[in-house]
């Protein structure tokens, strides 16, 4: 997956070791339903079972592929070949199988995450368990299945894994999955965003790059934690205290009127000055990115050069149009000004990319929020409503009708979706911050390859 978008620059730092674990469980969080995940899971191992089988069989249909492209021509021996393949018992696997094949154990992985995350948000095809025990939580009176969560009272510890049952069937159940799944989307995206701007430091360290360092990263994880770090400590506090401050407000009039008084939205002592000083250092990290780094550069190729062509007053009998040609390659002249508005590229790109990539991790909430309401929807509208019938043949109907929409739908259907979506957050969002992928690939030096070349 790193490989198809582009080849890494040499040496440089390689996303892969971490998207073995990121990308999985990215994909879980919007395919959170371990009923589901237990489906993948049978399938990546059937997959995996017959591995040798299936590989010969990949490789049968390979072969095929390379005879039609390379002997289009001689048709008759196409289907010679052909004829013999299917006398040896090998039939040749699709092209959505092979790359089901190709990436079991990126689906065993994508299944293992996916019941994990499943149990987390207690959902199994949609419905509840109490697999910890009762609830934290007790009605108030009789009208509690309708009321809000004010109509609970807590009467025992928290429960100890994943979302309480009791939120499934109340009236605040959408409010709470809603807030939930969004504050830990930009959780899991801040979280992601500094993980690649700290292995822009890596790549800087490695390079021996201090510029890379001191102008690159040290404004751009003062830029980004100035914000939205900080809104992803204000959430967390939240959650720790219980409060009922909006975050919305708080983070809108940190930039139209900062000095103004918190009042009710105020989760500590200090937070008012606190965010003064956070947006100032936001500020200024602005033209720290922008400014220095073209100037210095500037200033590093003067003092290289100095003195090169004072050579050439010393000596008159010096001609210049005898220079040797090494010399001229080696004194390059400095294009300030490209240098310039590509450090002011980067820099709006990475200013305007905390904003919108933050806000493109939301999908993680919106995609995980549509597969949990679909689920329920097959399972209420579909499911329960023939279940409701004495008849046997509407049963058997509703059934099937369920199972195919699992089937298709949430397991086909769904599963892309939140591949595709998984694949977008880590070529976009995560690599952008230190990954180049300028580079090119490897390639062995082999006679067959010439020949294939000259034919």
């Amino acid at each position: 997956m790193r490989t198809f978008r582009s080849i890494a620059r040499y040496q440089e730092a390689n996303p892969a070791v971490y998207t073995v674990v990121t990308f999985p469980f990215l994909f879980a969080v919007m395919f959170g339903d371990w009923g589901h995940g237990i489906c993948l899971l049978l399938g990546a191992l059937v997959l995996i079972a017959r591995e040798s089988r299936l590989s010969t069989q990949a490789c049968a249909r390979t072969y095929h592929d390379f005879l039609l492209e390379r002997l289009s021509e001689a048709l008759t021996l196409t289907q010679r070949l052909s004829e013999r393949g299917n006398q040896n018992g090998i039939d040749k696997l699709g092209s959505f199988m092979e790359m089901l094949f190709g990436g079991r154990y990126v689906l065993l992985l994508m299944s293992l995450f996916s019941i994990y995350c499943g149990l987390i948000y207690n959902e199994f095809f949609s419905v509840p368990f109490h697999i910890f025990g009762g609830s934290a939580y007790k009605c108030r009176d009789a009208t509690c299945s309708d009321a809000h969560s004010a109509g609970l009272i807590k009467f025992r510890d928290p429960y100890p894994f994943g979302v309480d049952p009791s939120w499934r069937g109340s009236r605040s159940e959408l409010p709470f999955l809603n807030s939930l799944k969004m504050k830990m989307s930009i959780l899991l995206g801040v979280a992601q965003m500094n993980l690649g701007i700290i292995l822009s430091y890596f790549n800087a360290r490695f390079f021996h790059s201090s510029l890379d360092i001191r102008y690159q990263f040290v404004p751009q994880m003062i830029f980004l934690n100035s914000l939205f770090g900080y809104l992803s400590l204000l959430i967390i506090i939240k959650w720790c205290i219980g409060s009922q401050a909006d975050l919305y407000h708080v983070m809108i009039y940190m930039f139209l009127s900062p000095t103004d008084d918190l009042g009710e939205n105020e989760l500590f002592w200090g937070q008012r000055p606190l965010q003064i000083v956070l947006l100032l250092l936001a500020l200024v990290a602005v033209p720290w990115m922008l400014f220095p780094k073209p100037f210095i550069l500037k200033k590093l190729h003067s003092e290289r050069f100095q003195g090169r062509n004072y050579g050439m007053l010393v000596s008159s009998e010096f001609d210049p149009d005898v220079e040797p040609d090494s010399a001229r390659e080696h004194h390059e002249e400095f294009n300030f000004s490209e240098v310039f508005v590509h450090q002011m590229i980067h820099s709006i790109e990475f200013v305007l990319g905390a904003v919108s990539n933050t806000a493109s991790y939301l999908r993680l909430w919106a995609l995980s929020l549509a597969h949990s309401e679909l689920s329920t929807v097959f399972y209420e509208k579909v499911l329960l409503l023939a279940w409701g019938y004495d008849n046997v043949v509407i049963r058997l109907i509703g059934l099937a009708v369920f199972a195919f929409a699992t089937a298709f739908i949430l397991l086909m259907m769904e599963t892309l979706s939140a591949f595709l979506h998984a694949l977008r957050l880590h070529w976009v969002e995560f690599q952008n911050k230190f990954y180049h992928g300028d580079g090119y690939k490897f390639t062995p030096f082999s006679f067959a390859l010439i020949t294939e070349d000259d034919d």
